[in-house]
């Protein structure tokens, strides 16, 4: 008996030092402030489980995480906009760390594990969202009205004679990829993606915002990570005529090269480069932690049914001002692809307003690194992609747009533009669309008949659109 009994103790004082050897250990924490929310970040020696939960008089969020301690200064997680007042830190028992933040204001406590990925070992988010705005701060959303694909109609013509001043603006949603936690891909000398893409975004709407008729609004503003279902729903509030999503991603092989443009593919990514793009951006979403989300309060077979016929209206507009984009691109950058490439973007799912991606080039490559990195190169990119926007509105405007009213007026002038040809389209029709005869569609691309192919392009012809 006494054998046993020191046997026992003596698995015991083993166990004792492995059960320490065992316990996941925090190793730094990091605060990412966005506009609506405040995220936390919990860097980790290993997977843990983890409860959070709130208690009143005073306020305040508890984390409690199981098998694991604190090797880490919580520093810089008070002050400036954060609604943290002060952390303290105990144990409830021998091998759970208890971490108590005083809060300012009431905030909804969101909280999830996170994977390692190639930057990051395992993580744990918390994220504080504030319940005074439980919607992203945004300026005063405007009526949106379909875009004009037609002639003015009737009301279209009376609404010209109204004075300019009552005419609103065309507004562009910009979208700076990635942010906060998600770097995006990283280039050479380790530029961030993040970072060359937000400078990009507010160049353009700088640029944009200097054009009487239109106004750009930022999707996000600083470093923040927002998940991608609700990037198109900021825009959506900020009444955004055209979402406009900027990248500069990374391919397999540091030798690919070259801008690009996506619009939505209902059946599936054009080529496999799309494809893979495509993926890496959805998974950037895992990242967000914002994990799968519903239609509402839709069943999936009405969600896909309402989604699918209001995506055809949106999709045509997406991919005409994503060839109008390209080809300005074009220009001042080498293009990957010519034509507008089709992926299951997620930025791009939305039904009712027309939406775009933009790779502006490779980071991965050396020479598209440096390039994106310049800041003459990231004005001249945003150039001509407000070159294309502003081209595409001209021909389409909004009705009750101030540009809108010049061309109903007669004050604006359409210079050459390309039309990329889809299924169904013909000379009469698209004679029509653009107010000009079929005998001039002819004589400008020299066509022998009226037969025409699909992913024909058409150079149309100088016009000086007026209200009928």
């Amino acid at each position: 008996m006494r054998i046993q009994s020191l046997l026992a103790a003596f698995v015991i004082c083993i166990a004792l030092p492995l059960q320490a050897f065992a316990m996941t250990q925090i190793n730094s924490v990091r605060l990412w402030r966005a506009p609506d929310n405040t995220r936390l970040v919990f860097d980790l020696t290993g997977p843990v489980e983890h409860s959070v939960f709130t208690l009143s008089a005073p306020n305040r969020i508890v984390i409690d995480i199981k098998k694991t301690k604190l090797s880490a200064e919580l520093n810089g997680l008070t002050g400036g906009k954060s609604p943290i007042t002060q952390v303290r830190t105990g144990s409830r028992n021998a091998d759970e760390l208890r971490i108590v933040l005083d809060i300012a204001e009431q905030v909804t406590p969101k909280s999830f594990t996170l994977a390692p990925n190639q930057q990051y070992g395992h993580r744990l988010v918390v994220d504080l969202f504030d319940q005074a705005t439980n919607t992203p701060i945004s300026t005063t959303t405007v009526a949106r009205q379909p875009v004009s694909r037609t002639a003015p109609t009737p009301v279209a013509a009376k609404l010209s004679k109204l004075p300019a001043s009552n005419k609103r603006d065309i507004v562009i949603a910009i979208d700076a990829g990635h942010g906060g936690e998600d770097p995006g891909a990283i280039g050479p000398g380790g530029l961030r993606e993040k970072d060359i893409v937000l400078m990009i975004a507010k160049e353009l709407q700088r640029q944009i915002n200097a054009e009487k008729g239109f106004r750009a609004e930022l999707v996000r503003t600083g470093d923040y990570f927002i998940p991608l279902r609700r990037r198109t729903e900021i825009a959506r509030k900020k009444g955004a005529d055209l979402f406009v999503s900027v990248h500069a991603d990374a391919a397999p092989r540091a030798a690919a090269f070259g801008a690009s443009v996506f619009a939505l593919s209902d059946s599936g990514a054009t080529s496999e480069t799309a494809r893979w793009l495509a993926d890496s951006e959805n998974r950037s979403d895992l990242i967000g932690g914002a994990g799968n989300v519903k239609l509402d309060d839709k069943d999936a077979m009405l969600a896909g049914v309402l989604l699918d016929l209001s995506m055809t209206a949106s999709l045509s507009s997406s991919l005409d001002v994503g060839q109008k984009v390209l080809s300005n691109m074009g220009r001042i950058t080498p293009l990957h692809k010519k034509r507008v490439e089709q992926a299951g973007f997620m930025v791009l799912k939305s039904p009712d307003m027309p939406s775009i991606l933009v790779e502006t080039g490779f980071i991965s490559n050396p020479n598209e690194s440096k390039k994106l990195a310049n800041r003459s190169h990231q004005q001249a990119l945003a150039r001509s992609i407000h070159s294309g926007i502003r081209h595409f509105f001209q021909q389409n405007p909004p009705p009750g747009s101030y540009v809108a009213w010049l061309r109903d007026s007669g004050k604006l002038a359409i210079g050459p533009r390309e039309h990329v040809v889809r299924s169904g389209e013909s000379v009469s029709l698209l004679a029509q669309r653009y107010q000009i005869s079929p005998a001039q569609l002819r004589s400008a691309n020299k066509l022998k008949s009226d037969a025409l192919k699909v992913g024909q392009i058409l150079t149309v012809p100088a016009t000086t659109l007026a209200g009928q």
